[in-house]
């Protein structure tokens, strides 16, 4: 079956499906095949990976580390997997051939972020996929701009892509995290909703975009991991 068609399929088939039963189906979907869980250990990340932890706590779940976050998400990102019995989080981070021949003195996401992205989280996310025929994301349509029309099943290169939170509120997720007594990143309460690398992430105010405080002043609103139609997603001017 096209993989667009199988995406159309399972999302009409889930349109009234809660997240974890999106989820469920999702790690055993035989169309699909091997799956795994990218996750930023981010702002709202352990809504979706405390699910993992419940239905399938073996999957694998990837993490990018771009040599470029913030400590307290290394740090975050330890602690979760360990308090969720995540038991294969895989670290993956840009081959270091390529930092040496592109980015030798870290200074690229100053004059082309793109590049930067590209090279430190697209390209390894990329090659750690190899073998998968999908993954699981915590996007969610109140990020807003591309996302506001996230479907929970979409056909991304040659793989399937599934959102299970991408009706979800912010104050649904904030409930989830409350009644499970799940632990926040430590950022969240000094004002960081969304939380990428430490050049490029900025606090964002309350009536702010949530995504606001990423690629502040720039027209850029995605690291390219989620490019739509292979193009880079920017915001409208």
């Amino acid at each position: 079956m096209p993989l667009k068609e199988l995406a159309e399929r399972r999302a009409l088939l889930h349109r009234k499906s809660e997240a974890d039963a999106v989820l469920r189906h999702a790690v055993s979907d035989l169309a699909i095949g091997p799956i795994a869980m990218v996750s930023s250990f981010g702002a709202d990340s352990v809504v979706l990976l405390h699910m993992l932890s419940q239905i399938a706590p073996a999957t694998p779940v990837l993490f990018v580390d771009t040599e470029m976050l913030f400590d307290a998400t290394l740090t975050y990102q330890r602690e979760v997997a360990e308090h969720l019995g995540l038991s294969d989080v895989r670290v993956v981070k840009p081959a270091r051939e390529a930092l040496l021949e592109r980015d030798v003195d870290g200074v690229l996401h100053h004059f082309d972020p793109d590049a930067c992205c590209a090279l430190r989280k697209t390209e390894p996310l990329e090659r750690a996929l190899t073998g998968f025929g999908g993954w699981i994301t915590g996007r969610k349509r109140i990020h807003g701009g591309e996302r506001a029309s996230l479907p929970l099943y979409e056909k991304s290169g040659s793989r399937i892509k599934v959102n299970p939170l991408a009706t979800w509120t912010q104050a649904r997720v904030a409930d989830y995290i409350t009644h499970h007594g799940l632990p926040r990143h430590p950022m969240v309460a000094g004002g960081f909703p969304s939380i990428g690398c430490q050049p490029c992430t900025t606090p964002a105010q309350s009536d702010e975009d949530p995504r606001a405080g990423r690629w502040r002043g720039q027209a850029k609103t995605e690291c390219g991991i989620h490019f739509k139609d292979g193009a880079v997603m920017r915001r409208a001017s």
